[in-house]
């Protein structure tokens, strides 16, 4: 049995991720264990190397900044994964050759959709992505299905992020890739902006915001950046009248997704039958957060 799973990325200290997933496996009295490795971008295919030989991994979860390697080094690509070139999710099961196989799937779309869908955000919205890397391409995803006409999406460097736009022609929506250095002065004209910025990278924006800002009242702004929390950003958005959707939310929602998947891997697929609410509750036990209402 694959009893084996963790969560990796560099910096992984902080991550909330083992909280997460240890507390839903012990409500399902799954004897799986999840930690947390630190992993750098060098140190992703020999790592993915040594867990192949183990035989006894359930699965990952990806963050930052391995979620474009790892869907590279998947042996099979589920059709997200597939088109956002991103994977925050890689499942282990035994393939026909008795070799681990590799999937690579990616609930970040899903995480981010019902985060916003929980906080009310409307069909539709004008939208905005702050960032250009593995969880800008779900936020561009997230928005099409959402029914976003377009998104803007303020990066540093535009040439080190046109693979987003294959992303948008994936997904059938409008893209533009906007200067990074304009985002303090325009952001006042979305109804929801997704920051996929790593923790204080927003923080200068932040500061430019107070000054060049007036208001975002009505609109909506989802840091994934959860920690430290609140980051500059929010506190800025909310401090110029916006809504802020913490990061952690969509932590909630793609976790139970991801929980999904790797309790399939590990051959329990039917403890989680009819389970979902119940095990998204734990995790928000786990997190602090709310309990969500019957129908979530």
């Amino acid at each position: 049995m694959r009893r084996h799973g963790a969560v990796i990325g560099y910096p992984i200290g902080h991550s909330k991720s083992p909280a997460l997933h240890n507390a839903a496996y012990a409500a399902l009295e799954l004897g799986y264990t999840y930690t947390a490795i630190d992993v750098q971008k060098f140190e992703l295919a020999p790592f993915l190397a040594r867990v192949r030989t183990e035989s006894n991994w359930y699965g990952l979860s990806v963050t930052m900044p391995l979620k474009n390697t790892a869907a590279a080094l998947a042996d099979e690509l589920t059709d997200a994964a597939r088109a956002l070139g991103a994977a925050n999710t890689l499942v282990m099961t035994d393939g026909d050759d008795g070799a681990t196989h590799v999937l690579g799937d990616n609930t970040d779309v899903a995480g981010i959709i019902n985060a916003l869908i929980h906080a009310g955000v409307c069909a539709r919205p004008r939208a905005a992505v702050l960032g250009g890397g593995g969880t800008a391409a779900s936020a561009v995803a997230a928005f099409s299905v959402l029914g976003a006409a377009g998104v803007d999406v303020y990066v540093r460097s535009p040439e080190k992020a046109v693979a987003l736009e294959d992303v948008a022609q994936n997904v059938g929506v409008q893209l533009r890739l906007l200067r990074f250095d304009d985002a303090a002065q325009s952001l006042g004209g979305y109804d929801v902006v997704i920051s996929t910025l790593p923790p204080h990278a927003g923080d200068p924006l932040a500061e430019k915001m107070l000054h060049s800002l007036e208001s975002v009242a009505g609109a909506c702004l989802l840091d994934v950046a959860y920690d430290p929390w609140p980051s500059a950003l929010a506190q800025t958005w909310e401090h110029q009248g916006g809504t802020v959707i913490p990061g952690i939310e969509m932590l909630l929602y793609q976790g139970v997704e991801q929980a999904k998947l790797f309790v399939a891997a590990g051959g329990n697929a039917d403890c989680m039958q009819g389970r979902t609410a119940e095990i998204l509750n734990v995790m928000c036990d786990a997190l602090g957060l709310a309990r969500r209402p019957p129908h979530e």
